[in-house]
């Protein structure tokens, strides 16, 4: 009799929760289904207070009801059909212990009950469970094909030998590919590791949240070059993996910084200088203090002859100098004598933050040769000593690709400050806002600009590198093209010398209703190849269980939400894709021979919601730098509250899968497969192999052997793909988070060699450490 009373009091509590919570979902306009659920619930519970068998058959109905409201919403996808079931049978596997069923029987000849009947739980349980067996084999997300197996031309003469990596994305085209064919889909499961090396800087108490490790490392003879979170940068030998110099530039903590990373270095060889002499050979490193430092790559010592002793101060020609808000996270790129840089700043944090001017410097004096300023265009020339740049014009916090031949540098664009609110800004922040911009290596000039967002109020900043091939055309020409990936999905194929689309590129109707003063663009561009994701509904929202998946429900509802673009809002707006991107700075992979790309879509839902000036709190004492949360957006109308679409216990509140890895034939513009990535083990507290598809953040690369690899999941593992059917092929464990862009070269046995830098990422919440880890075939 206990057991019977606490049963009917747990289904009564859960019919409360669902009839309570499932009545406000249908005054929002939602599903009626838990609020029906609930009132089954409630009903079974006074069934069973009343010691009636009825309630084993209310319940079964409920079971069946559930079900096929289930398969009907998703279908046979097990990651929904659990938490929407696994409750509800659960109870009902209990209701079929003989404890709970012998009080609802009938009296026998010697005044005992003998229970009442299980089949009306019984079979709708095994109906339950043979179809959750059923739906656990099915991958409904799943988009299988292939690539072409064959070679269209074969890539060009490049100045960077086979077997190097000589920048971020191994040359100037920023294609992450590599000649290098030792490791194919038939071996790479032989891969091991052959050394690691640990840099000792690991991530601090006092730190900002998004303490990173994003770096490639460079490879260049027998040496590798890279750099740290806190602007260590280190030479190693690239066979064993022994330090060869450290230098530390010890560019402080800043609780205002948003980031503290370092994506990479940048290489310089003097064609002019003496072999062995001092600095004939520069690594420069940007730091989170605003420099950039020149190297000398034999020895880490600083090149005196660089600026300012070395040092090359980029808050130079700044009206406002917030310390912590303006920094180079990504290398800069060198050509034609120049190295050109540009500069992040903090995301919502003041109307005065530093510009986004790009500037050209003497490579080896720092002097300044052209600054392009996006708030002031037409002057090139360098400012003078008593001039200043626009303030909080759009930035480029991410890495530029090179043309030489044609002459152009390609900038991926971000947007001005506050993101998400567009009252007030220029003609000029108007047209270059959220674009690529290709700019003339000489003179600085623009000579096109592609928008990728109209009057961005999402934050959607360009976040990739391009990409830069030689396409083939139906007709057998040849067009030189930049392949851009963007945080919305869009990969856009332009003619690299005007800007023009190669892949069309349409305008389509895109929501208004912004705050009073501002206003949405009529339409949007969406490029024909696009990794997209279809719009939100409320089928779409998940949970744990069926409680917090209600709750997911809720919050859909409440928020402002007509699909891509639904503008920021006071109530609170869901925006889809998020600001996390669909692609981010990892970019794609592009193979200049068959002329494709790979790369790892991830879809997360965000929300923000505008609070009014008056509104928005001092700031703490111990607040720290951090894109999530509360953004105040010093001078603005708005402050805005950022941060990822999560339910009460902390997980996404739509449904996985959240990650993938996908390729397109550049060609034809077509998606080839799109196959979910990565496993949860990493993401809860029992270390479970499950693959739901997660997210990520990092960039892949491809080797002419035909395999890909990429880290970049929040599981900690490195993974090898063959390239032509996207299917796993091999993994290695990692000691931390794999959130950077691995790299390949030939070690001094002339062996293939993938490395990977392994330190964690703060946003995404995986391990931290201080790994380089190297892994080659046996010998």
């Amino acid at each position: 009799m206990i057991l019977l009373t606490i049963t009917w009091l747990v289904f009564a509590l859960i019919g409360l929760a669902l009839a309570g919570g499932g009545g406000y979902l249908v005054m929002l306009g939602g599903s009626p289904y838990y609020l029906i659920a609930g009132l089954g619930f409630l009903l079974t519970a006074v069934l069973l207070a009343m010691r009636r068998p009825l309630a084993l058959i209310v319940y079964g109905l409920v079971i069946l009801l559930s079900l096929v409201w289930a398969v009907w919403e998703i279908g046979f996808d097990w990651w929904q059909l659990g938490p929407r079931g696994g409750v509800i049978v659960l109870l009902g596997i209990w209701l079929l212990l003989p404890r709970v069923r012998r009080p609802l029987g009938p009296m026998d000849s010697v005044d005992q009950r003998r229970g009442a009947a299980a089949w009306p739980v019984a079979v709708p349980v095994l109906v339950a469970i043979v179809v959750a067996g059923y739906a656990m084999f099915q991958d409904p997300h799943d988009l299988s094909g292939e690539l072409p197996d064959a070679a269209t031309k074969t890539a060009a003469v490049s100045a960077v030998p086979d077997g190097e990596w000589h920048q971020y994305g191994r040359t100037p085209l920023g294609q992450r590919w590599s000649p290098l064919d030792q490791i194919t889909p038939a071996n790479v499961t032989g891969l091991k590791e052959v050394w690691r090396f640990q840099t000792g800087d690991v991530k601090l108490k006092d730190d900002v949240g998004e303490t990173t490790y994003q770096v490639t490392p460079l490879k260049i003879g027998n040496r590798l070059f890279l750099c740290t979170p806190h602007n260590w940068a280190f030479a190693l030998d690239a066979t064993t993996g022994k330090q060869i110099w450290k230098y530390d530039s010890n560019a402080g903590m800043n609780p205002d910084r948003q980031h503290q990373t370092c994506r990479g270095v940048t290489y310089y060889k003097d064609p002019a200088a003496a072999a062995g002499a001092a600095c004939a050979e520069r690594v420069y490193l940007p730091t989170s203090d605003a420099r950039l430092i020149a190297l000398d790559a034999d020895k880490g010592t600083v090149c005196e002859s660089f600026a300012d002793k070395g040092m090359l101060h980029l808050e130079t020609g700044m009206l406002h100098k917030p310390a912590g808000y303006y920094y180079s996270t990504s290398p800069p790129v060198i050509v034609a004598g120049k190295i050109i840089i540009g500069g992040a700043v903090n995301d919502n944090y003041s109307t005065t933050e530093q510009s986004g001017v790009i500037r050209a410097f003497d490579v080896h004096t720092g002097a300044l040769i052209w600054n392009w300023d996006s708030g002031n265009p037409a002057k090139t020339t360098p400012i003078g000593p008593d001039e200043h740049y626009v303030t909080n014009s759009p930035n480029s916090w991410s890495v530029f690709s090179v043309d030489e031949a044609l002459g152009l540098v390609y900038i991926p664009l971000g947007n001005q400050v506050p993101d998400q609110i567009g009252i007030g800004r220029s003609e000029n922040v108007e047209k270059y806002s959220s674009s690529i911009v290709a700019l003339d290596i000489n003179t600085g000039q623009d000579r096109w600009v592609r928008q990728t967002v109209h009057h961005d109020l999402w934050d959607m900043d360009v976040p990739a590198q391009p990409a830069l091939l030689d396409l083939t055309k139906a007709d057998g020409a040849t067009v030189p093209a930049l392949v851009g990936a963007t945080k919305q999905g869009d990969i856009y194929v332009l003619d690299r010398r005007t800007g023009e689309p190669i892949i069309p590129v349409k305008e389509v109707p895109a929501p208004g209703g912004a705050v009073e003063g501002d206003f949405t663009a009529k339409t949007q561009p969406v490029s024909d190849l696009t990794f997209m994701p279809r719009p939100l509904e409320e089928r779409d929202m998940w949970g744990v269980t069926m409680f917090d998946q209600l709750m997911c429900r809720i919050d859909f509802h409440k928020l402002k939400y007509e699909g891509r673009y639904t503008p920021p809002s006071l109530q609170g707006t869901l925006v889809y894709p998020g600001n996390f991107g669909t692609f981010n700075w990892g970019s794609i992979a592009v193979d200049p021979e068959r002329q494709v790309m790979f790369g790892m879509p991830t879809y997360l839902a965000f929300t923000s919601r505008l609070v009014p000036r008056a509104d928005v709190p001092p700031k703490g004492q111990d607040e720290k730098g951090s894109e999530q949360g509360l953004n105040r957006n010093d001078g603005a109308p708005y402050g805005v509250y950022m941060g990822p679409f999560l339910g009460p216990l902390k997980i996404p509140c739509q449904a996985p899968p959240w990650g993938y890895v996908a390729a397109a034939d550049l060609k034809t513009g077509k998606i080839a497969y799109k196959h979910v990535n990565g496993t949860v083990q990493d993401m809860t507290p029992l270390p479970l192999p499950f693959k739901v598809g997660v997210p990520g953040i990092g960039g892949p690369i491809i080797t002419r052997g035909g395999v890909a690899f990429l880290g970049a999941a929040v599981d900690d593992y490195l993974r090898a793909y063959d390239l032509k059917t996207g299917r796993e092929l091999w993994r290695g464990r990692l000691p931390a988070g794999g959130q950077s862009t691995p790299m390949t070269y030939l070690d001094a046995d002339n062996r293939q060699i993938v490395l990977i830098v392994a330190g964690g990422h703060g946003s995404v919440g995986t391990k931290p450490g201080d790994y380089v880890i190297a892994y080659a075939l046996p010998k």
